[in-house]
C-alpha cells in the first residue's frame, strides 16, 4: 500500500522554502529555566512558558515550530528520574506546541541524542537505544505531529537508530536528520568523525526524508556545510544554525550574530535551494522574523 505524501513534505517538493524556528533553550532559559534543570520538565510544570514560546515564533512567521523533547526519551529523562513520565512529557509538548502555534505553523516532534553512547565505546546496546528513541516517538505521533526532526546528532548510528524508530513508529510522518559539524583542517567532522558525505548517505540509506545540519556553526560554516551536502544527495536539505559561537559576558552566555547579519547570510542558503531554513543555539523570533521577511522578498522578486 503507497503511503500518502504528507502536506508537509508536498510543499517542500513543490518547491517552498519553509521557515523553521530558532532556539527553545535560550527562550526557556530567559523565561526562567536555571541551568541544570530538565527542559521537558517544563511540558508538565509549566506548560504556558512552552507553548509561549511556540506562540512567539509562530508570531515571527515560522512554517514549523518544534515541540519541547529534545531530551524526550527515556534514556536522557533517567538522567532526572524523570524516564517513568515519558509518556506524559511528551504528550503535554506537543499540545503546548499546537496550542501556542495554532493552526499557523506544522508541529515537528524534535528527538535530540540520548546521552548514552554505544557500544563497544559506551555501555549502551543498540537495542537499548531503540527503544528508548521508539518509546518516546510513540508518545509524541499519539498526539498528532507534522514532522520528526532527529538534531544535534554526532553519532551516525545513534542518528540512524532514531531515524529508524520514527519510521517504524508512524512510516507516512516525515522524517528531518541532522548532524552537528566541527570545521576542521581536513573539512567537517563531527566529534564521531563523520564527515557530511557519510552522513548524506546513511542517513538517505536509512529512510531520512530531509537531511542537513543544525547547531555548533554560525550561519557562514552552516553555507560551507549546506554547499557540501548539495553536493552529496539529492533529498531536501534544513539547515539550523547558531547565532554565532557563544562567548561569556560576566555569568550570561552571549551570541554575536544578528538578525540582520543571519537574514543576509540565508539568502546563500537560498541559492543552494535549502527547504528548512531555521535556527539553533542563540537564535530568537527576532532572527526567525528576520529570515521570514528575507525569505518573503526573494519569493516577491521572481514573481
Amino acid at each position: 500500500m503507497s503511503i500518502e505524501v504528507s502536506k508537509l513534505l508536498q510543499q517542500i517538493r513543490d518547491g517552498k522554502t519553509l521557515v523553521g524556528d530558532g532556539a527553545m533553550g535560550t527562550m526557556l532559559f530567559s523565561m526562567g529555566l536555571e541551568a541544570g534543570d530538565c527542559p521537558e520538565r517544563l511540558n508538565i510544570e509549566k506548560p504556558e512558558v512552552v507553548e509561549e514560546v511556540a506562540r512567539l515564533y509562530a508570531d515571527a512567521g515560522s512554517d514549523i515550530v518544534q515541540t519541547n523533547t529534545f531530551g524526550g526519551c527515556p534514556l536522557k529523562l533517567a538522567q532526572y528520574g524523570l524516564d517513568v513520565r515519558t509518556e506524559e512529557i511528551n504528550i503535554a509538548a506537543v499540545r503546548a506546541a499546537r496550542k501556542g502555534a495554532g493552526t499557523r505553523a506544522f508541529v515537528a516532534a524534535s528527538c535530540g541524542p540520548s546521552g548514552k553512547i554505544l557500544k563497544p565505546y559506551g555501555d549502551t546496546e543498540p537495542e537499548d537505544m531503540f527503544d528508548s528513541f521508539k518509546r518516546q516517538l510513540s508518545a509524541v505521533t499519539k498526539e498528532g505531529i507534522d514532522l520528526v526532526i532527529v538534531e544535534t546528532m554526532t553519532d551516525i548510528e545513534e542518528a540512524k537508530l532514531a531515524v529508524r524508530a520514527a519510521k517504524t513508529v508512524l512510516p507516512e510522518i516525515p522524517v528531518a536528520a541532522t548532524m552537528t559539524f566541527d570545521k576542521t583542517p581536513r573539512g567537517f567532522f563531527t566529534i564521531m568523525g563523520v564527515d557530511v558525505e557519510q552522513a548524506a548517505r546513511e542517513l538517505g540509506d536509512e529512510g531520512a526524508d530531509i537531511i542537513g545540519s543544525n547547531c555548533g556553526n554560525g550561519i557562514e560554516n552552516m553555507v560551507k556545510i549546506a554547499a557540501e551536502f548539495s553536493k552529496k544527495t539529492t533529498l531536501p536539505l534544513i539547515i539550523q544554525s547558531n547565532a554565532g559561537l557563544p562567548t561569556m559576558e560576566g555569568e550570561r552566555l552571549v551570541y554575536s550574530e544578528t538578525p540582520e547579519f543571519m537574514a543576509e547570510k540565508c539568502e546563500e542558503l537560498l541559492r543552494l535551494s535549502v527547504s528548512i531554513i531555521g535556527g539553533c543555539c542563540g537564535t530568537t523570533p527576532a532572527h526567525i522574523s528576520a529570515v521570514r521577511e528575507m525569505v518573503q522578498r526573494n519569493i516577491s522578486s521572481k514573481a
